[in-house]
């Protein structure tokens, strides 16, 4: 399915999430000074660029959902949001691994079930709202 003006962005910035998913996966099995040199770009991007598009989909897109009542997906969504956030709050270069791995399944399962879902359930003016872009840019 096509993916609606509303959601691209956020769909969009999962690119910047696969490939900070694939350094720390490629850095988790090298040497240990270059396991701390990603961890801590890992950290760094984690807090400029995928805390906001987490805090996005918390206050934006995951309510919407829960009013039309898709709790599971919502809290399947927020549970992995936590993980994620927690494997860096241990701020543990040992964590590159498990946080690639969970960073990139939680990418996959937002692509394919939580934005499908969003566009299939989800009215367009409810959409416009999550990046205020005007209704009629939205679905044809």
């Amino acid at each position: 399915m096509k993916r609606d003006l509303a959601l691209r962005s956020l769909s969009s910035e999962h690119h910047t999430g696969l490939v900070i998913a694939r350094r720390a996966r490629l850095a988790a099995s090298e040497s240990e000074h270059v396991k701390l040199l990603a961890w801590e770009e890992v950290t760094s991007r984690f807090h400029g660029e995928l805390e906001a598009h987490f805090v996005r989909e918390e206050e934006g897109l995951l309510p919407a959902l829960r009013e039309v009542g898709e709790t599971a997906l919502v809290e399947r969504t927020l549970q992995e949001h936590s993980s994620l956030r927690r494997l860096i709050n241990e701020n543990h270069s040992d964590n590159l691994a498990a946080f690639s791995e969970l960073l990139t399944a939680h990418i996959r399962f937002e692509e394919k079930e939580l934005f499908e879902t969003a566009q299939k359930r989800l009215p367009p003016v409810i959409l416009a709202k999550l990046d205020d872009t005007p209704v009629s840019k939205h679905r044809k």
